[in-house]
């Protein structure tokens, strides 16, 4: 089996249409892929509409997360087959989605002082529905002010702490973890040691979180090099949590494809055993 558990759709910050997400993920080979957009579960009824025979999905959420308060270690926490009706867990994801636009809003003021000829009105129209950095960073690219979205993610533009960033309302990890576990999900940390983004979650953290009911850390990603990954293999083996890996798609915002890391088929077996919130979708004749 080919499993992938970490995708987005334009739901949130990806270019596929949640349809056109599982379709691509059906022509790539994968049998299990999960949509897990940021903050949201908006795709997923799309997608479970447009399942392809042969494929599942796994219904999910990126949710975004601040480790020791304004100041702390941005947090990126996978949530896995919840209930999305629990209502305290539902309200506390509309509480994070509202405060995107805002957000993405005061970063085009602030990349406008700077002298960037941006517009909201081309970044709403390039989200399509919920916004995000990457849509303001894809306008950048257009404008020609940068050459790739991942030249926007940088101290220069608005990378975390940079000239043009701006915060944001996020989770709490604990306090995600406690929510998804109450909603029936599992819970995975995304990308923990991202280097190349600038973020490292400290191992102690992470130990803390696996007190608190972490079930399992991202390990296979485009953004942990080979002596990263064995470090957090090792980490994950001393505190007995599950290790995934998963492509973190984004469609043509990123370059990462489809199945470019996968998930081992005996941990994509734990985590569907551990979650009672929902169950994964066959597609028909699946």
């Amino acid at each position: 089996m080919r499993i992938d558990l970490h995708t987005h759709s334009t739901a949130s910050d990806g270019t596929d249409t949640p349809a056109e997400l599982v379709r691509n993920a059906a022509a790539a080979g994968l049998d299990v892929v999960a949509l897990t957009d940021h903050d949201g579960v908006g795709g997923h009824a799309e997608a479970i509409a447009a399942l392809p025979p042969g494929l599942t999905l796994v219904t999910g959420a990126e949710l975004s997360c601040r480790l020791g308060g304004a100041d702390g270690v941005g947090v990126h926490m996978l949530a896995y087959l919840f209930d999305p009706a629990e209502p305290e867990f539902a309200a506390a994801r509309e509480l994070v989605r509202d405060g995107r636009e805002p957000r993405a809003r005061a970063m085009v003021a602030r990349l406008r002082e700077l002298g960037v000829p941006i517009t909201w009105e081309r970044v709403a129209e390039l989200a399509q529905g919920a916004v995000g950095r990457p849509h303001v960073a894809t306008a950048m690219v257009e404008l020609g002010v940068i050459d790739t979205v991942s030249d926007a993610f940088t101290p220069e533009w608005i990378g975390n702490g940079g000239r043009a960033y701006a915060d944001k309302h996020e989770f709490d990890p604990f306090d995600a973890v406690r929510l998804v576990k109450a909603a029936g999900g599992v819970t995975v940390l995304a990308h923990p040691m991202a280097v190349k983004r600038g973020v490292c979650v400290p191992e102690g953290a992470i130990a803390e979180l696996a007190a608190a009911g972490l079930d399992g850390i991202e390990v296979d990603h485009m953004d942990h090099d080979a002596p990263t990954r064995a470090r957090l293999r090792g980490l994950a083996a001393d505190l007995s949590l599950l290790t995934t890996g998963s492509s973190d798609y984004h469609g043509r915002n990123k370059t990462c494809e489809l199945g470019e890391f996968t998930t081992d088929p005996e941990i994509y077996g734990e985590i569907t055993r551990r979650a009672t919130g929902a169950f994964p979708v066959p597609g028909a004749g699946g």
